[in-house]
């Protein structure tokens, strides 16, 4: 297999939620990875929206790149089918292993682990840690509530607007995965907008 155009790290749910437009979405970002020759990374598990991304890019033909703690493996949550599986020790290996092999994020809906593992990724880029790209997609408004604190956070002076202006939140996966990967400064003449 050929070494994959870009790397992005999805963060999401290891439920598939209560609206079919969450899973419908995990599957689109997945067929999008695969198609223009992208490599999945995230968190190894085969449930939820976590499992149908892996499954959709593995399907459309993608690599993907799965880092799980030897704990969840345990609990048989592994998904075996990645073409490449790291067992960690801990969720900070995770973490640290996923952020190295990416080049941008995008958080799709999710619980408190997509959250921590969003804020982490955007907590280093604002103290200079990487400079990769992140991305939030909105689906169906599920991150309204979030942005609306986060907005009232700047206004309250504990956050600056361009805090706010390292993350790009969008409701269309077909625009937010193409303009991370041209945010990361990557070639670009295999991207197109469709899904």
């Amino acid at each position: 297999m050929a070494d994959p155009n870009f790397s992005i790290c999805v963060y999401c749910g290891s439920k598939p939620g209560d609206e079919a437009a969450f899973t419908e979405s995990a599957t689109q970002v997945g067929q999008w990875i695969a198609k223009h020759g992208g490599q999945l990374v995230y968190g190894g598990g085969r449930n939820g929206l976590m499992g149908l991304v892996a499954d959709a890019t593995l399907a459309a033909g993608g690599r993907v790149v799965g880092v799980i703690p030897r704990a969840l493996v345990e609990k048989e949550w592994a998904h075996t089918g990645c073409t490449e599986l790291h067992v960690v020790e801990t969720m900070h290996d995770r973490k640290k292993l996923m952020a190295e092999r990416a080049d941008a994020f995008i958080a799709l809906p999710g619980g408190i682990g997509t959250f921590e593992e969003f804020y982490e990724v955007w907590t280093w880029r604002q103290l200079g840690y990487h400079n990769k790209p992140i991305g939030l997609l909105n689906l169906n408004g599920y991150y309204d509530p979030m942005l609306m604190f986060l907005n009232s956070v700047v206004k309250h002076q504990f956050m600056d607007t361009w805090q706010m202006d390292l993350i790009q939140s969008d409701t269309d996966a077909s625009r937010l995965l193409p303009s991370l990967i041209q945010a990361a400064g990557l070639p670009t003449p295999f991207l197109s907008q469709s899904i």
